[in-house]
């Protein structure tokens, strides 16, 4: 049972196809996870703003309101984790549902296995359940509390998603150490398959952002062409 090594897990569906929201929300019941489901972009909105729940799957292609927009207003007063579900499969269209805020990406036909698989990891992400270790990382003026989920730039907390917050980090455990995006995606998603490689670059641009760091001249969070990432004060900051 997935609830006995994360408790009890609330899944909300937003999923316009009937037959295919029922079936999944069986297979998620079946394994531990109670599942509601919403079948309008609109409803599905409200109710995740109204329910407590531990992640929301979102299709993109919705009535009333689509997937992405769904996603991009609930990101705006949530940080509950959120996968995209969807039959596209440009990458645009995936690097669109990260840029908006969500954490994974699952395209249609999903395995109903994978599926489980992602939202058991995203859920132990959000929750600090992921890695042995619980202590508080100093980077600079960054403090991230890996047991409380908590990251403070400066003394003043931040706001990340659990993928932002695992990624960044990987990066502070590891900083003035360069990073590949192939490492990031590993260490950040641990053995599920990454969902493009540009979702590093589209989480680091986000967390740049958060940070404060100037794209061009970044401070903390710097690229290291050709390589990757790394974490770090810069010389002179």
């Amino acid at each position: 049972m997935v609830g006995s090594v994360t408790s009890r897990i609330e899944v909300l569906l937003i999923e316009d196809d009937v037959h295919l929201a029922r079936l999944t929300a069986e297979y998620l019941e079946k394994h531990g996870l109670p599942t509601r489901c919403a079948h309008d972009g609109e409803r599905g909105l409200a109710e995740a703003l109204r329910g407590t729940f531990d992640i929301v799957l979102i299709d993109v292609m919705l009535p009333r309101k689509d997937g992405l927009t769904v996603c991009r207003e609930l990101r705006v007063r949530s940080a509950v984790p959120i996968i995209m579900l969807t039959a596209r499969g440009e990458e645009a269209d995936r690097v669109m549902g990260l840029e908006l805020g969500a954490d994974d990406y699952v395209s249609k036909p999903f395995s109903s296995r994978e599926l489980l698989a992602r939202i058991t990891a995203q859920v132990r992400r959000s929750r600090g359940l992921l890695g042995p270790s619980r202590e508080v990382l100093h980077v600079g003026p960054l403090s991230l509390d890996r047991g409380a989920r908590k990251v403070s730039l400066h003394g003043r907390e931040l706001s990340l998603t659990g993928h932002e917050f695992s990624l960044l980090c990987a990066l502070a455990e590891r900083a003035g150490r360069v990073l590949s995006r192939e490492q990031l995606l590993e260490l950040a998603k641990g053995t599920l398959e990454g969902p493009v490689d540009r979702a590093i670059d589209v989480h680091v641009s986000r967390l740049r952002q958060k940070l404060g760091d100037d794209a061009r001249n970044p401070r903390l969070l710097r690229t290291v062409r050709g390589v990757g990432y790394v974490l770090g004060e810069s010389e002179g900051a």
